[in-house]
């Protein structure tokens, strides 16, 4: 039914940037708010931030100031832009939508942060 496809991660060093990209498919996102997640090794998967269908953003504190949700100009993009990087932050970073989220879960992107 839907399906959500996630890409950009990579290997980086404390202190860089990377850029996360996400699309969804299979229904109109547009109402819906989009969300990221991140679920290091060994631990539950956590809300990183999200946007609204009105473009308000709310981020987790470990992460605000330092990471950037946007909507893409293509329906049913969202992009997460994450700067000041840090070891905390490595993970496999997921997307999904709404709340509760879609269980049609990714299979994510994996971000490492090398100290």
């Amino acid at each position: 039914q839907v399906h959500f496809v996630e890409s950009g991660g990579g290997l980086v060093q404390f202190g860089g940037s990377l850029r996360l990209s996400c699309t969804a498919s299979g229904i109109d996102f547009s109402i819906y708010s989009l969300k990221w997640f991140r679920q290091a090794p060994g631990k539950q998967r956590e809300l990183v931030g999200a946007i609204s269908s009105s473009a308000a953003t709310e981020y987790a504190d470990s992460v605000k100031g330092r990471f950037t949700i946007s909507r893409g100009s293509a329906k049913g993009t969202v992009t997460l832009q994450m700067d000041r990087l840090k070891p905390e932050d490595t993970a496999v970073y997921y997307c999904n939508a709404g709340n509760p989220p879609f269980p049609d879960w990714g299979q994510g992107t994996q971000v490492i942060v090398s100290s």
